[in-house]
């Protein structure tokens, strides 16, 4: 069908001018959002109902939409996922108020002091500290500030801060493998396919803390030639430091501890309180403004334009759902597999990591998720089991190359940003493997455990 080839050649031109960084990522994915409505749904297929399943804003004046009850809705549904859109922005906008209030400038300092400030150590506290926060908080928010840090401990106590961006980037991605708020790919899969915050901390958050006793241990050996230098001149400097400089104001500091705590308690009880993450997001962002002297240049400063991608992004991949693509495509690896969920593990795990490591994960997730959820339907397969193994090959394969994931790329714009550019060669030589030994790992836990 003419409306098939033509929502298959938008979607290949969006995925390779994302790839190719020529514009920016959000032009990119509206502009394909607004070609699919128009010229697939409205001059091919002559239907006004697909452009307003696209839009999907009937979903939000579904009751279920913000409050479930006691039983989990499936939230599965063609078009925008609006419940990711709202939460990420309302997970934006409290990052940002905590920012303001120099709560991250703190808590870096504060655990560099701990180890006194000496390069390796911070390393490993770092990583840490990335894939823990990574779990509350999006990825690509955690890199943001961790990296900046990084640069700045680094020209203060003089040691090269590639290594330690490589691994914040490597354990960001692999924290937020391990909840369902961590990782756009996962919030992408937990909110279309009705999965609570504890479901994915039980399944992928026992994966990603194994997969962590591993790749510490991995980056030091990769590092600590690198980083086991110390500038004693400057480490006794850095150790007169206070903290608490950092510290905008107490009330501040204060009040967005209390959000941030507030938030977590309300995304891992979700599932009993029956409220959806969007209305988590909703709550934390009302609590953030309320709390704030100036609310709207707290909202200006909000990365809108990553909102803006998903929404193009959501656009394009229900052309490929509604003229029928998607379903052909789980048919073909549902022919490849024969049916054996081992087989469909292994295909599926694979397929996401490689894919995942050239293309945005946001972009291959949302495009997986109707696929997994029609192979479910047709071959009678759990759909729970496929979610996991789409989470953790997207996941952690987008973490082996500086395109993979939305964390990997802010990381290496700061970095060259600060004058240490991260070449492909140098990301890939440590990103690669630490990604082959996971998706490995992952996948044998899948086929054993399930």
């Amino acid at each position: 069908m003419l409306s098939q080839i033509l929502a298959v050649v938008i979607f290949v031109a969006m995925f390779l001018e994302i790839v190719r960084e020529k514009f920016p990522r959000y032009l990119v994915t509206l502009v394909a959002g607004a070609l699919t409505l128009v010229v697939v749904f409205l001059l091919v297929m002559g239907s006004v109902p697909a452009v307003l399943e696209a839009l999907s804003l009937q979903s939000m004046a579904d009751t279920s939409f913000w409050y479930t009850g006691k039983t989990m809705v499936n939230e599965m549904n063609t078009g925008i996922n609006w419940s990711t859109i709202i939460f990420i922005s309302g997970m934006m906008i409290m990052v940002e108020g905590m920012s303001e209030a120099g709560f991250f400038d703190w808590l870096c300092l504060r655990l560099a002091k701990v180890v006194n400030y000496r390069p390796l150590a911070l390393m490993i506290c770092f990583m840490i500290l990335s894939a823990v926060l990574s779990m509350f908080i999006d990825s690509i928010t955690v890199i943001l500030f961790l990296a900046v840090a990084s640069v700045r401990l680094a020209h203060l106590l003089h040691f090269d801060p590639i290594p330690l961006i490589l691994s914040e980037i490597f354990t960001a991605n692999l924290g937020g493998a391990a909840t369902m708020s961590g990782d756009p790919p996962n919030i992408i899969i937990g909110t279309a396919l009705g999965l609570t915050f504890e479901d994915f901390l039980q399944n992928t958050g026992m994966i990603a803390l194994v997969s962590m006793v591993i790749i510490v241990p991995y980056f030091y050996l990769c590092f600590r030639k690198e980083l086991q230098t110390v500038d004693e001149t400057a480490r006794q400097r850095a150790m007169l430091l206070d903290p608490r400089e950092a510290i905008v104001s107490r009330t501040k500091f204060l009040i967005s501890v209390i959000i941030f705590l507030v938030t977590v308690t309300l995304l891992i009880t979700h599932a009993m309180t029956g409220l959806t993450v969007a209305m988590v997001g909703v709550i934390a962002a009302i609590l953030t403004l309320g709390a704030n002297k100036n609310p709207i240049q707290l909202i200006q400063r909000v990365d809108w334009q990553t909102i803006l991608f998903f929404i193009g992004l959501f656009v394009t991949v229900s052309g490929l759902e509604q003229t029928g693509v998607l379903e052909k495509m789980a048919n073909g690896i549902a022919n490849i597999t024969g049916g054996d969920l081992r087989v469909m593990v292994i295909v599926i795990i694979w397929l996401s990591a490689v894919s995942s490591a050239f293309v945005d994960n946001i972009t291959f997730a949302a495009t997986m998720v109707p696929i997994i959820n029609s192979l479910s339907a047709t071959m009678g397969i759990e759909l729970n089991i496929l979610a996991w193994t789409l989470s953790m090959g997207t996941d952690i394969g987008g973490s082996a190359t500086p395109i993979g994931a939305s964390a990997n790329v802010a990381g290496t714009a700061i970095a060259a940003r600060e004058g240490h550019t991260i070449s492909w060669g140098r990301y890939c030589k440590y990103s690669v493997p630490a990604s082959i030994i996971v998706v490995g790992v992952s996948m044998v836990i899948i086929l054993l455990r399930y």
